[in-house]
């Protein structure tokens, strides 16, 4: 019996030896005026998190951002419940809070054209960054 469970832990344990943690990003996705995550994204999200590896050696880092529609008051305002209903998540999934840091930037860094239907969907996201902290 103990044979047997040295032979199936071996090949786990090489299999981590000499790899390189690497980033991981993953964005969650916003309908319009809302900070709602919803169930296939909060899944997805699980399960990345379940792969990661020693994840308390991560930084996350977390920027939120809003299309053009609004005050920038009100944008700022939707990009910052945005980030915390993430921090909000990963706190249930079990990440320690002190791991996070954020940065709200409400519709005033736009990656995608606001001028497009798709363009203010892609902006209307959460960017999670997963990065190995250096030692």
């Amino acid at each position: 019996m103990k044979k047997l469970v040295l032979i199936l832990l071996l090949p786990i344990a090489f299999q981590s030896i000499g790899q390189e943690p690497k980033e991981i990003l993953q964005s969650i996705y916003f309908g319009g005026g809302s900070y709602y995550i919803g169930g296939e994204q909060r899944q997805s999200l699980l399960e990345l998190i379940s792969t990661i590896p020693n994840l308390e050696t991560y930084e996350i880092s977390i920027t939120s951002h809003t299309d053009n529609i609004g005050s920038k008051e009100f944008n700022l305002y939707l990009s910052q419940m945005r980030s915390q209903s993430v921090i909000n998540q990963l706190i249930r999934f079990n990440v320690p809070e002190e791991l996070i840091k954020y940065k709200d930037f409400g519709k005033e860094a736009p990656v995608y054209d606001n001028e497009t239907w798709e363009g203010r969907f892609r902006n209307r996201r959460v960017d999670i960054l997963f990065s190995p902290t250096v030692l």
